[in-house]
């Protein structure tokens, strides 16, 4: 049964017969914001040299004047692949809105609401604290046939406490951890041991090459069904204020989203039986201010989701279409795979603004 992904009230277990997802991976990337996505690179940003440290280079791999063809060379596999087999939300200069219903638009509240469905007002900090709320990961790792088949990969280190792996039991790979699993294989052990020799390049995140070859490898040897992969470079760029850095990490987390598919097209396993969805935990703001994000920064509860697989209809972009929020994916992951989630249906638009809430860390 073909279904679109937002039309939650019609997503119920009695449909669960005709879908024929069996497997789901969804990837974040971490403060990239819309404009990239649906434009590419900002002439505005990129003609700013204190932003850009080699334009005439930057211009080249990434500058064309058509915002079509500026998105295509940003992102290749975006554009040439999910665009065209899949649906995109969050086009706002042609009708179509996802935002966020939690009021602080930074990192922790974006991927507590992504992942639990729903804004919790006491998550007002980036602060390495166990997450009280159940994520749908855990959710689903303690229906039976999902048991010990979810596995996260993550290159922020605050992860394992977003997801809680100490309540969940589900194995997270993040910061300076290493492989999963106790049967590694050569390229987990020359990856621990690169992790373990190699500076971070920010304080708390590793670099998102090894969180994807982590997670390469756990998904040939394991088969999880379950999967979820967070790149960070984004962000950490975006706050440095490293325009072309910023814009070469989305290109490379691109490229690692189609090496993934790629591989999954090639395993019985996972061909046509596993739906992706991407999408990100907060925006930024517009000129100068691109560089950050928070309930300061206007608009920054911009964001953004794209959905592929075989229960989603090739739609491309949509256009005029109604608002989505970020507390709809958990029950979209859910539902996908034919189980009803219900804490998210508790929550379908957004909550008031509190200001007093708001608390704008200094990084994520």
């Amino acid at each position: 049964m073909k279904f679109l992904v937002f039309t939650l009230m019609l997503i119920t277990t009695s449909c669960a017969s005709g879908l024929q997802t069996r497997n789901i991976v969804l990837i974040t990337l971490d403060g990239v914001r819309w404009q990239e996505v649906f434009s590419g690179a900002d002439k505005a940003i990129l003609n700013n040299k204190s932003f850009v440290e080699n334009e005439e280079a930057t211009q080249e791999r990434f500058w064309v004047n058509s915002p079509e063809r500026r998105r295509e060379k940003l992102m290749p596999f975006f554009w040439g692949t999910i665009a065209k087999e899949g649906q995109l939300y969050g086009n706002y200069r042609i009708g179509s809105t996802v935002r966020l219903t939690n009021t602080e638009w930074f990192s922790y509240p974006g991927y507590n609401e992504i992942l639990v469905g729903y804004a919790d007002p006491a998550i007002n900090s980036n602060d390495k604290v166990w997450n009280k709320n159940v994520t749908v990961l855990e959710f689903l790792n303690k229906q039976k046939q999902y048991r010990n088949k979810v596995a996260a990969f993550c290159s922020w280190d605050v992860f394992p406490y977003i997801i809680n792996s100490q309540r969940s039991g589900i194995p997270v790979s993040a910061g300076d951890d290493g492989a999963l699993g106790r049967r590694l294989t050569d390229r987990e052990e020359l990856l621990n041991e690169l992790i373990s020799e190699m500076p971070k390049p920010f304080n708390s995140v590793r670099w998102d090459a090894f969180t994807f070859h982590l997670a390469m490898e756990y998904i040939q040897k394991e088969t999880p069904r379950v999967i979820y992969i967070s790149f960070d470079a984004t962000d950490d760029y975006a706050h440095q204020g490293k325009y072309d850095r910023y814009l070469t990490a989305a290109n490379v987390q691109d490229g690692f989203m189609q090496k993934l598919w790629e591989w999954f097209q090639s395993s019985p396993f996972y061909r046509n039986k596993t739906t992706l969805m991407v999408t990100t935990d907060h925006g930024r703001g517009e000129g100068d201010k691109w560089t950050s994000h928070g309930s300061s920064v206007a608009d920054a509860d911009r964001v953004w989701l794209a959905v592929m697989g075989p229960d989603t209809p090739a739609g491309g972009e949509m256009r005029d279409h109604p608002a989505v929020f970020s507390n709809q994916f958990a029950a979209s992951i859910s539902a996908f795979l034919g189980i009803e989630y219900n804490s998210c249906l508790l929550y379908t638009s957004p909550s008031p603004r509190d200001a007093t809430l708001s608390r704008m860390p200094s990084s994520a």
